[in-house]
C-alpha cells in the first residue's frame, strides 16, 4: 500500500510538506506542489481519511438522512445535494430513516464523527427530535419539518400557496367537485397541502367535503387505490388533486383502467413537478416543487456554518413554488 513517505521520496520533499499540499493547510511553492501532485498521481496515492481527519479535524463529507431514496423526488433532491457538495469539495454520506424513528436515531449516532455537518429531511419529526442525537457543535440544516423556534436553520416550501394555486386554477376551469389524495398521515408537507386545498375551496364558496379526501401515502400504488375510490363515489369529483405526482401517476392508471379519458373525462393533476411529469401520458399538470435547488441551497447554508459565518437572511426559509399547466387538466364534462 502506497504511503505519503512514499510520495514525498518520489517528489523529494519532505512528508509534512506532502501533508501541506494534499490538506491545502499551508504554503507550497507552485514547483513543489506540481511535482507532489504528479508523485501522487504515478503512484496511485489515495490519502487515508481516517489519519486526514486526525490531522485536520474535518472530515470534508457531508451527512445526508432522507426519509426515503427512491422515486423522482429523492433522486432530484440528492443530485441537488451532490453535486453542490462536490463543487465545494464534499462528499457525501447518506442513509434513509424510511420514517422510523429508531432508524433516524441510529442514522445520526452513525454520522458523529463521520460528517462536517448533516442535512437532514424527516417530515414525521420536529426540529428538536431530529437532532436529540447530534452533538450542539454541529452544523444542521433541516428540511421540510416543524420547527418552533429560530434555534434551527429550517428550508421548506410553500406548500400552502402553492395548492391553494393549484385549486383555484382547477375552479377557474368551471370544477366545484374537487378532490385530493392526501399524502401520508403525520407527514409535514401532507399536512399543509392539505391545508391550502381547503383553504381555496371556502374562499371559492366550496364547503370541503370529507368523502373527496382520500387517504395515500405518496407512492404510486395509494394514488391508484385512492383514485379508484373517489371513482366510485356515487356523485363522483370532475377534478382530482393529488399531494403528489407519484400519487397522480397512479391516478391517471386509474382512470385509464376505469375506461375514461384524461381530460374529457376527468382531470388528474400533481405536486412537485417530478421531471416524469412531463413524459406522461397526458403530460400532468402539476406545482413545480425547486427541488434541486433545495438541495443545492441546504447544502450552500451547511457550507457557511461551517466556515462559522452569520446567518443573512431568516433561519426558517421558504422556496416558492409556480402552477405548471399541461395537458391533463381541462373544463368538467357537460352533465
Amino acid at each position: 500500500m502506497v504511503t505519503i513517505k512514499d510520495v514525498a521520496k518520489r517528489a523529494g520533499v519532505s512528508v509534512a510538506t506532502v501533508s501541506r499540499v494534499l490538506n491545502k493547510s499551508g504554503p507550497v511553492s507552485p514547483e513543489a506542489a506540481e511535482r507532489i501532485h504528479e508523485a501522487a498521481n504515478a503512484l496511485h496515492y489515495v490519502p487515508h481519511g481516517g489519519a486526514r481527519s486526525l490531522i485536520t479535524s474535518k472530515t470534508s463529507t457531508i451527512g445526508v438522512l432522507l426519509p426515503d431514496l427512491y422515486g423522482g423526488f429523492f433522486s432530484e433532491m440528492i443530485r441537488g445535494i451532490d453535486q453542490t457538495a462536490q463543487h465545494h469539495g464534499y462528499h457525501l454520506l447518506l442513509s434513509g430513516s424510511h420514517n422510523r424513528k429508531a432508524e433516524m436515531e441510529a442514522a445520526m449516532r452513525a454520522m458523529r464523527g463521520r460528517t462536517d455537518g448533516v442535512i437532514a429531511m424527516s417530515p414525521h419529526f420536529d426540529a428538536a427530535t431530529l437532532v436529540e442525537n447530534l452533538p450542539p457543535s454541529l452544523p444542521v440544516i433541516l428540511l421540510s419539518c416543524e420547527a418552533r423556534d429560530e434555534d434551527y436553520q429550517v428550508i421548506a416550501i410553500d406548500n400552502v400557496g402553492g395548492a391553494e394555486v393549484m385549486v383555484r386554477h382547477l375552479v377557474k376551469l368551471g370544477h366545484r367537485r374537487i378532490a385530493m389524495v392526501m399524502g401520508e398521515k403525520g407527514h409535514f408537507d401532507t399536512a399543509e397541502r392539505l391545508q391550502g386545498y381547503r383553504h381555496a375551496l371556502v374562499e371559492a364558496g366550496i364547503t370541503p367535503d370529507e368523502r373527496y379526501e382520500a387517504q395515500g401515502d405518496f407512492s404510486e400504488a395509494s394514488g391508484h387505490r385512492a383514485v379508484q375510490e373517489l371513482l366510485a363515489l356515487p356523485d363522483r369529483p370532475t377534478a382530482i388533486f393529488c399531494a403528489n405526482d407519484s400519487m397522480a401517476i397512479g391516478g391517471l392508471a386509474a382512470v385509464h383502467d376505469a375506461g375514461l379519458r384524461v381530460p374529457e373525462d376527468m382531470t388528474v393533476v400533481g405536486f412537485d413537478d417530478i421531471p416524469l411529469a412531463h413524459y406522461m401520458s397526458p403530460p400532468l399538470s402539476s406545482v413545480h416543487v425547486p427541488v434541486f435547488e433545495m438541495g443545492e441551497r441546504a447544502v450552500t447554508r451547511l457550507i457557511a456554518a461551517l466556515k462559522g459565518e452569520p446567518v443573512s437572511e431568516r433561519r426558517h426559509e421558504r422556496l416558492p413554488t409556480r402552477l405548471v399547466v399541461r395537458s391533463s387538466c381541462a373544463a368538467p364534462p357537460r352533465e
